[in-house]
């Protein structure tokens, strides 16, 4: 089953649920229609025409289309790219404990991987040790992202409704397709890292051989050029398939499927907006780590000896604290970043069904909200 009525897809061979959620319990309310002239009101609020009064028309109040219903974070209806990044922003803001709490254990548990790590080599550089849990942090933390955006990718999904949900619910919701996303994660990057990689192996083959010729250059640039092109087109043709596995409960290869359906005829929109969210992203880590990095640095050449550095009488710390206060401005970064990411992949994809599936009218019923209330059309 799944757990919000209205995400199941179209083609799902189990349809949403007509019989569960608060929709069920919401009788259509009787009246002739969006106005009644016997009390002289409509259904969404509006003053509506008195018993022979006159006809509202275009230029007179009470009149036009109702506004499309808001349970949550966003209006039920097309998304524009602002109230796609409200949106993002809100859900954040509203359920700030069970958003940022996760995205902070997250980063949290990923900095101090690379802390210890960092650390342990600076104390014992010709150790292997060290290397080796580098790169167990190195590894383990695209895990702990993938495992971050699907609680987050529910946490989102009520969000939407207006619906509360705590961080235990979230998890509960998510743990059944964490195996699956973290395959279609892996999938996904696989496919894009061929592509790359293929791309690239011209102009690697032309610098390792040493001497390249003018033609050999421009023929591989011109290898590598439309190789980074494609790369970038799969990718955002498969973004939106983690936020469909996880609300559709979908396969890995059914989820990728439904991403290239769901981003056709959108993908320059959809790549736009993508890229907008990682360039505001990229400039905010900026924003956030430069004075912690400033910080690092001071107390990094602090350590260093000789009569000739200036920031020796600075302080006495070395390296580890260092690293210990650049790693405080990432956990600060991620913390703020993550679920902004995470909330607008989301929303893309729920913009998306609802301009092509009219999922909009599902989550209305979802949300509890009578028909008249409703989407009056997308």
């Amino acid at each position: 089953m799944t757990d919000t009525p209205g995400w199941a897809s179209p083609s799902s061979p189990e349809p949403p649920r007509e019989d569960a959620g608060p929709s069920a319990a919401v009788p259509p309310a009787p009246g002739p229609g969006p106005y009644d002239a016997a009390y002289g009101q409509s259904p969404y609020g509006q003053a509506g025409p008195q018993a022979g009064g006159p006809q509202p028309g275009w230029g007179q109040p009470g009149w036009g289309p109702p506004p499309s219903p808001k349970p949550g974070v966003i209006p039920l209806r097309p998304l524009g790219v602002g109230e796609i990044l409200d949106g993002a922003f809100t859900t954040v803001r509203t359920y700030w404990r069970t958003t940022l709490g996760l995205s902070l254990g997250v980063a949290a548990l990923e900095q101090s991987l690379m802390a210890v790590a960092q650390w342990w080599q600076y104390e014992q550089p010709d150790a292997v040790g060290p290397l080796i849990m580098l790169g167990i942090a190195y590894l383990v933390a695209p895990l702990l992202g993938i495992v971050a955006t699907a609680l987050l990718t529910m946490v989102v999904s009520k969000a939407i409704l207006g619906q509360p949900v705590s961080l235990g619910a979230a998890w509960a919701a998510a743990r059944p397709q964490l195996l699956k996303v973290t395959g279609l994660s892996l999938i996904t990057g696989l496919i894009v890292a061929v592509v790359l990689a293929v791309s690239f192996l011209p102009a690697i083959i032309v610098a390792v051989a040493g001497d390249p010729t003018p033609g050999s250059v421009i023929l591989a640039v011109s290898l590598l050029l439309p190789g980074v092109a494609a790369a970038i087109w799969i990718g955002v043709q498969l973004s939106l398939a983690a936020p469909a596995l996880m609300l559709e409960k979908q396969g890995v290869f059914t989820a990728l499927s439904r991403s290239r359906r769901l981003v056709n005829g959108a993908w320059w929109r959809t790549f736009l907006i993508t890229l907008l969210i990682q360039v505001l992203a990229i400039v905010f880590t900026m924003i956030v780590m430069t004075p912690f990095t400033i910080v690092g640095a001071i107390f990094g050449a602090g350590s260093m000896g000789g009569d000739d550095n200036p920031f020796a009488g600075l302080s006495a710390a070395g390296p580890p604290a260092m690293i210990l206060v650049i790693s405080i401005g990432a956990i600060l970064a991620s913390t703020l970043t993550v679920p902004v990411l995470a909330a607008v992949n989301v929303l893309l994809y729920v913009d998306r069904r609802i301009r092509r599936e009219g999922l909009d009218i599902e989550l209305t019923r979802a949300a509890g909200i009578p028909a008249q209330y409703g989407p009056q059309g997308t």
